[in-house]
């Protein structure tokens, strides 16, 4: 089973809060993806403990975090000291590969739209 270190930063929204891209903010994912680069979910099971998400922003302190998944649905989850988790739209379908776009719906409750930059392997920490 492999990780994956996925870099996804903000990309042009138009007629939102940020609408200009943004290549210092976004989110650090890692997380097991299947050949075609999607999530995978059977993985995930044996090491979701391994999974995590770092979001950072120029103007915060970066937020370290858990991806979870609740039923059907991908989340960041960032423990205790957040105000909420942010669930990421239909994560489950999209293809990590450089230049693919994820919507994330952020701690305002905002949908935004990140581009992967960086797909890279990693070795799991709990093997």
């Amino acid at each position: 089973m492999a990780l994956f270190r996925i870099v996804m930063r903000l990309a042009r929204n138009p007629g939102a809060q940020f609408s200009e891209a943004d290549d210092h903010r976004g989110y650090t994912l890692v997380a097991p993806l299947t050949p075609q680069g999607r999530l995978d979910e059977e993985a995930y099971r044996s090491h979701r403990n391994d999974c995590s998400v770092r979001r950072f922003a120029p103007d915060e302190e970066p937020q370290l975090g858990r991806l979870l998944r609740h039923g059907q649905r991908w989340v960041f989850d960032y423990g205790a000291l957040a105000e909420a988790e942010e669930p990421v739209f239909r994560l489950g379908d999209h293809r990590f590969a450089t230049g693919e776009y994820v919507s994330i719906t952020d701690e305002d409750g905002e949908l935004l739209t990140y581009k992967v930059t960086e797909v890279s392997q990693v070795a799991p920490a709990s093997v």
